[in-house]
């Protein structure tokens, strides 16, 4: 459960990130010029994760764009983009469909939006 530690000035509540491990992969077109694309993952990092819950508003807009949001996860701050692969503890590959940074929280933190990720890479 997060705490708020008294002596932080802006009243900030400490991140736990006890929830598993998620691993993010940078995707980059390892085919020669003219061949048809050849996604390549190259690990970026290797992070751990506390999961969120996935809110009614966030599942039912991406709906409507024909998107299903699998998982929410609240990882430290780092270089993460949404052209990123996440692969979690149970090697599941997961598309980085949004990232957002997270406010009134220490350390700095971001939620990644997953979705089922299911193209053939070669690692």
């Amino acid at each position: 459960m997060p705490w708020t530690a008294p002596y932080r000035p802006a009243n900030e509540v400490t991140q736990d990130y006890n929830d598993g491990i998620v691993t993010i992969y940078a995707a980059a077109d390892s085919a020669q010029p003219g061949y048809q694309p050849k996604p390549t993952l190259t690990k970026k990092y290797t992070l751990r994760y506390d999961e969120q819950r996935v809110g009614i508003q966030r599942y039912y807009e991406a709906m409507q764009n024909q998107v299903q949001v699998e998982r929410v996860l609240r990882v430290p701050r780092a270089k993460i983009t949404n052209q990123d692969i996440a692969e979690t503890e149970d090697r599941v590959k997961y598309r980085i469909d949004l990232v957002q940074t997270v406010d009134l929280v220490y350390p700095p933190s971001l939620d990644l939006t997953l979705t089922r990720y299911e193209q053939g890479v070669s690692e």
